[in-house]
């Protein structure tokens, strides 16, 4: 039941009638290799989403990776809904696990603060600036940062972590400045 390696080329490439197809033809085998796994009907649509997710996430890194001299293309989509699947089973243990032991004062609600971080003039370059004001005052995603600035996700990834290496310096010194 594999698909013609055209079709994943064209899948991979963003058009949605490949993708649509994509989903049509797999979506039964993916929820059936979910079910059997996770067994909890509540989780199941979630985790099938999961899966679709990963396939087309960072640009269709895992989709990318399918080889078909190595299995099918409906034993791989198998293995890595399965895959998916475990991985909620663990993570809600997990949870379930720490809440369990965890008292229940820690999950007590601060009200929110409405203080914004003054971000002293000229301690940021303009990029850095504006990726930390898209990525925690508007919210966005990584990629999302990336496809607005029209710049690489890891070139975001590497101005944010930059940004926040300056911020620390810059408020670990005001820090030692009123302790001191």
């Amino acid at each position: 039941m594999n698909g013609p390696p055209s079709d994943l080329a064209e899948l991979i490439q963003g058009h949605k009638a490949a993708w649509d197809r994509f989903v049509h033809r797999y979506a039964g085998l993916i929820l059936s290799a979910v079910r059997r796994v996770v067994g909890s009907e509540g989780e199941i649509d979630d985790v099938v989403q999961d899966v679709f997710v990963r396939l087309c996430k960072d640009d269709y890194r895992l989709l990318k990776q399918f080889d078909p001299a190595r299995a099918g293309l409906s034993t791989w989509l198998t293995i890595v809904a399965r895959s998916a699947a475990r991985d909620a089973i663990r993570r809600r243990r997990l949870t379930t696990q720490a809440i369990d032991v965890t008292p229940e004062a820690a999950f007590a609600v601060q009200p929110p603060s409405f203080e914004r971080l003054q971000i002293p003039e000229g301690l940021l370059s303009p990029r850095q600036h504006l990726v930390v004001k898209l990525l925690y005052q508007r919210d966005l995603e990584v990629a999302d940062v990336a496809r607005f600035l029209d710049i690489d996700p890891q070139t975001v990834r590497s101005t944010h972590h930059k940004a926040m290496l300056k911020l620390r310096a810059h408020f670990s010194a005001l820090d030692e400045e009123h302790r001191g």
